[in-house]
C-alpha cells in the first residue's frame, strides 16, 4: 500500500525524499507512479492541471510544509520571525528552517529524513552542546555541537548510522566528525539555494 507522505509527494509532484533512501531505489511511488494519486491521476497522461497565482502560492507552501515536516502556524512563526530582521525576508526563511535541529541533524546524516531525526530528538537521543534537546524547533547557531546521548549508542541501530555517515556528505555550513559522531555548526546558513520558490511562500504569508 503506498503510504500517506509518498502520496503527498505524487500530488505536489516533487521528489521530496521523505523516506529516506527508499526514495532512492525503484520502491519509491514517484517512480512507480510517476502520476498523481487518485481515480483520475492517469488521466491526460497526468499533467496537472494550471493553476492561478494564489494556487501557486498554496501549492509551494504545501511543499514546504511537507518537506520540512512543519505545520501552517509553525511555518507562519519562522515567516514573521525572518520578516522582522533587515535584508531579504526570502533567505532568511530559508535559514530559519535549515538551522532547526531536525533539519541539522537530517543534514550531518545522523538521520535518513527529518521525519526520522525528529523521532531521534522526541526520544531523547541528540544532544546540542551536551545537553539533551527534546525540540525539533530548536535553532542552532554557530559552535553549536550535535551529539548522540551515550546510552544511545548502545542500540542497533546506531551501527547503521555509524557506516551510512562515511559516505555522508553534510553541507558546507556544518562539519561532521565520523569517529565522534559529532556534528559542528561552522556557521549560520546563507547563500542558500531554495528547495522550492520560496518567493510564493513569502507572497502567500503577506497578505
Amino acid at each position: 500500500m503506498i503510504k500517506v507522505k509518498e502520496k503527498k509527494e505524487r500530488a505536489l509532484g516533487e521528489r521530496l525524499h521523505l523516506k529516506g533512501e527508499r526514495c532512492l531505489t525503484p520502491k519509491c511511488a514517484a517512480v512507480r507512479k510517476p502520476y498523481r494519486p487518485g481515480a483520475h491521476g492517469q488521466s491526460k497522461g497526468g499533467r496537472p492541471k494550471t493553476l492561478s497565482d494564489f494556487g501557486k502560492q498554496i501549492m509551494e507552501k504545501q511543499k514546504f510544509k511537507v518537506n520540512y515536516g512543519l505545520t501552517e502556524k509553525s511555518l507562519h512563526q519562522l515567516f514573521l520571525q525572518a520578516q522582522k530582521t533587515t535584508g531579504s525576508t526570502s533567505a532568511k526563511l530559508i535559514e530559519l528552517l535549515e538551522r532547526r535541529l531536525d533539519n541539522t541533524v537530517f543534514r550531518v546524516g545522523f538521520a535518513p529524513s527529518r521525519r526520522a531525526a525528529r523521532q531521534l530528538i522526541m526520544h531523547g537521543h541528540i544532544f546540542v552542546n551536551n545537553r539533551r534537546t527534546r525540540s525539533a524547533g530548536f535553532l542552532v547557531k554557530t559552535g553549536d555541537v550535535i551529539s548522540f546521548r551515550n546510552e544511545s549508542q548502545s542500540m542497533k541501530w546506531f551501527q547503521i548510522i555509524k557506516e551510512s555517515i562515511k559516505k555522508h556528505e553534510a553541507p558546507e555550513w556544518l562539519s561532521v566528525d565520523g569517529d565522534k559522531l559529532e556534528g559542528r555548526v561552522l556557521r549560520n546558513p546563507h547563500d542558500l539555494s531554495a528547495p522550492f520558490e520560496v518567493s510564493l511562500l513569502v507572497e502567500s504569508f503577506s497578505k
